[in-house]
């Protein structure tokens, strides 16, 4: 293989596939990118066996060819040569690379492209079309309430449902639900649904950018894999066995009271609360205030040993308010979920201490976050 590139091309294109590369494996060719050539570009390939990433580079092709080189070790090095042409060649025989860029010049030694596992093929299935910027705004919504543990592998995934023009994407880790609906580019005729890492789809998220073109995803008849093109990347993705928990019977059809608030205010006053909630299991204490001056949300927060903290802000409240007009999360999962809401007014539904609490934007009719209560004493 003899080629030429620009140092900027080549970095960018290691950053995007460096995103799949495994840190640790049993394998040490998963720690390696994948270079190739392939019709006049140069073609780059990284791999953790969950998720394979492939981009394309612009390139002067002299001769064809493939190796496969430590990515870390690549990239590292790349990333500090000057911004001008890089020339690599590659010995099949001692399965190595040099690389020149003006007066800077290094040998990586590679492995057999052989040993690089084979990317699944995914060009027959069900096709859907997401315009990207709802599909990034859907990850960003969903993906972070998905499972990081593997006691529950199901749970460590999204749950994809698609029908006509419509899709649903939920993630539940047990404690909470994000469920965000809306509208494919493209209605399709086949209703499916199947359930996909979380981390494949934030890493999706990732790499798109501010391009106006839908993102286009095929997912295989067998439910195994899905391709992701965005640009001149190409992502595939394992899908996951398993049944995805009924998460429609975990959305509460009823509430007893709702409140309104201003997003900013009340992320403030979650904020200021987590500061002695911290030290305190990680408890912040809601409760609905109604009195002839105003309306609103009191939060607060105690650690036993150290202090403790109150607030409220102002906002419109439907519904009695009682003794039962209280709750308690954990810190943690109600700032998550405020944190990804935006700007504007936030909508809260709750209908007792012990029953799940349901937030809600104004701005997003189509986004639902359920989040489990914390059984305290008030």
């Amino acid at each position: 293989m003899k080629i030429s590139c620009l140092q900027q091309n080549l970095s960018r294109g290691l950053a995007i596939v460096g995103r799949a590369v495994a840190t640790r494996s049993n394998l040490p060719v998963l720690q390696n990118v994948k270079i190739s050539t392939q019709n006049d570009m140069l073609v780059l390939t990284g791999t953790n066996l969950d998720i394979a990433i492939t981009t394309k580079i612009g390139a002067q092709i002299e001769e064809e060819g493939e190796i496969t080189i430590p990515a870390r070790l690549l990239t590292d090095f790349v990333n500090t040569l000057p911004d001008d042409r890089i020339d690599m060649e590659s010995s099949a025989d001692l399965m190595s690379v040099s690389l020149k860029c003006l007066r800077f010049e290094a040998n990586i030694n590679g492995t057999d492209p052989a040993e690089f596992p084979p990317i699944p093929t995914v060009d027959e299935g069900s096709t859907i079309k997401i315009d990207p910027q709802i599909l990034k705004e859907t990850v960003d919504y969903v993906a972070f309430a998905a499972a990081t543990e593997d006691s529950r592998p199901v749970l460590t995934g999204i749950k994809v449902e698609v029908n006509n023009d419509d899709f649903t994407f939920a993630a539940a880790d047990g404690f909470r639900l994000a469920v965000y609906q809306g509208k494919l580019v493209d209605s399709i005729d086949d209703n499916f649904e199947f359930i996909i890492p979380a981390r494949s789809m934030q890493e999706i998220g990732r790499l798109i950018g501010t391009d106006s073109s839908p993102v286009e995803f095929i997912v295989t008849s067998a439910g195994t894999h899905a391709l992701f093109n965005i640009g001149n990347v190409e992502i595939v993705s394992q899908l996951m066995p398993g049944s995805f928990p009924n998460y429609r019977s975990l959305i509460p059809e009823n509430y007893k009271n709702q409140v309104i608030a201003d997003l900013s205010d009340f992320t403030n006053a979650v904020k200021t609360a987590s500061i002695f909630a911290r030290d305190g299991s990680g408890i912040v204490r809601i409760q609905i205030v109604n009195n002839s001056d105003s309306s609103g949300l009191s939060i607060s927060s105690r650690a036993e040993e150290l202090g403790e903290n109150q607030g409220e802000i102002d906002a419109r409240v439907e519904g009695e308010i009682d003794e039962e007009s209280r709750i308690a999360f954990n810190n943690k999962y109600l700032a998550d979920v405020l944190d990804v809401l935006g700007e504007g007014e936030v909508v809260f539904e709750m209908t007792g201490a012990s029953s799940p609490g349901v937030l809600r934007s104004i701005s997003k009719p189509g986004y639902t976050h359920v989040v489990m209560p914390m059984f305290v004493q008030w």
